[in-house]
């Protein structure tokens, strides 16, 4: 199984911002994408960005887009999550992920141990 890490989540203010890290050891990030699904207590996993290795691009869901930059250190085999004007909706579990179809198709098949975002005043 693929490893991945996260890190970065804690508790932010509405409108508050935090940034999310994720490093993947064993990939070739030139080769795979890599990116973000979140899940909220009794809900299932929402895309939410994704890094493209082969096109150097990030692409977003609809929940975080505007609101979000993904961005990859390919040297530290590292993508980073820079969310903005946070809101309590936002609050969930947010998971590292592999996208079995790259960046083209909301699926993931490897995911991390997950980092918590919490959102509230």
């Amino acid at each position: 199984q693929v490893q991945l890490v996260e890190s970065g989540g804690g508790v932010a203010q509405p409108g508050g911002s935090l940034q999310l890290t994720c490093t993947a050891p064993e990939l070739d990030l030139d080769a795979y994408s890599l990116g973000w699904f979140r899940q909220a207590p009794g809900k299932g996993r929402e895309g939410v960005a994704c890094f493209s290795g082969p096109d150097r691009r990030g692409f977003y869901g609809n929940s975080l887009k505007g609101r979000a930059t993904i961005s990859r250190e390919k040297g530290k085999n590292t993508v980073h999550l820079s969310m903005r004007n946070l809101q309590p909706e936002d609050t969930a579990t947010y998971y590292c992920t592999t996208f079995a179809y790259g960046c083209y198709e909301w699926v993931y098949d490897y995911w991390g141990q997950g980092t918590h975002v919490a959102v509230s005043a």
